[in-house]
């Protein structure tokens, strides 16, 4: 019994896990800012380029988390470093700027 609950914990954080964090469908954004709800795509990843000019930007994501929506934009600058920002998307604040190691 004592390892039938253990598998039933594991798979039920496993689970919680994932319904913590999912990709908005792009189809969803323009909705969500209309609404009021997050920025927009496209000035996200303006304020993206302003904390690394001359990068180009690689991927931008928008997720839902039990504490609100935030975007991770992936950049990567002219020699070859990688970074991840993850702003609120809410507010715009950056919650994150690291490069990839």
């Amino acid at each position: 019994m004592k390892t039938l609950t253990a598998l039933f914990t594991a798979a039920a954080l496993t689970l919680t896990a994932g319904l913590a964090q999912a990709d908005v469908r792009i189809d969803q954004i323009p909705q969500l800012v209309k609404d009021g709800k997050i920025k927009s795509l496209e000035s996200m990843n303006a304020e993206a380029l302003k904390l690394h000019p001359g990068a180009t930007i690689t991927d931008t994501d928008l997720d839902n988390h039990f504490n609100g929506y935030e975007y991770e934009v992936e950049l990567k600058t002219a020699d070859g470093k990688e970074f991840d920002v993850d702003f609120d998307a809410t507010t715009g604040k950056v919650l994150s700027n690291k490069q990839d190691t």
